[in-house]
């Protein structure tokens, strides 16, 4: 759970240090601006908020791991949901206000993690967990959204170590999969969740699992 914390606060604070101008250009994810992609994290907040407010009383069926879903396909931003998202994101008209609003709601969010206790039972998506496995699994949303962020913005710092670290073990325990030790935790994710495409190099290191690629998260 401090996890959750600390990879949050680092996303909130590289999101308030984008320049206004950098909120139109493109993010790690496919077919979303910048400005997209921090409108996307208003409702991830949400439902971190929504979710901790939603006890459950039947046992757990996921944890931190197994509470992500594995897909082959990548999205392309065109499905209704993403479509949405972008048609939210361009009412703000001004990323002030969105910075406004992912501050107010996040920071709420963040306020709910800590105070949540971490045995309580919590139900989501038709799914039961604990809401320390809850906020330990969202540790990968928000260091594969904070890796969106900087894609095309180098002078924001990225995710931290832990963070990455972290990620990448629920990737891996999650497929079922190891990627190869000279792989760094951000090449492993991003390369592993098809946010890029691996090189010639990688993909020998890869061997049989760079034909499995990409496995795409949700």
């Amino acid at each position: 759970m401090d996890l959750f914390s600390r990879s949050w606060a680092a996303l909130l604070a590289a999101v308030a240090e984008t320049p206004d101008e950098d909120f139109a250009k493109p993010s790690g994810c496919a077919g979303w601006l910048v400005q997209d992609l921090v409108c996307h994290l208003v409702i991830d907040a949400q439902d971190v908020l929504i979710t901790l407010a939603t006890p459950a009383e039947t046992p757990p069926t996921r944890d931190a791991v197994s509470y992500w879903e594995i897909a082959d396909t990548p999205p392309t931003g065109e499905d209704d949901l993403d479509a949405l998202i972008v048609r939210l994101a361009a009412a703000y008209r001004e990323p002030r206000l969105l910075k406004f609003h992912l501050d107010d709601v996040g920071s709420a969010a963040g306020r709910a993690a800590v105070l949540a206790d971490p045995a309580a039972r919590v139900a989501t998506r038709d799914i039961v967990l604990s809401a320390g496995d809850f906020l330990s699994a969202y540790v990968l949303e928000w260091t594969l959204h904070h890796l969106d962020l900087v894609a095309h913005l180098p002078h924001l710092d990225g995710p931290a170590a832990d963070s990455l670290a972290r990620t990448r073990q629920i990737l891996e325990e999650r497929t079922g999969e190891k990627f190869p030790e000279s792989f760094s935790d951000t090449d492993a994710l991003l390369v592993g969740t098809g946010r890029r495409e691996a090189t010639d190099g990688e993909k020998a290191a890869l061997g049989d699992l760079a034909t499995k690629l990409p496995f795409v998260v949700g």
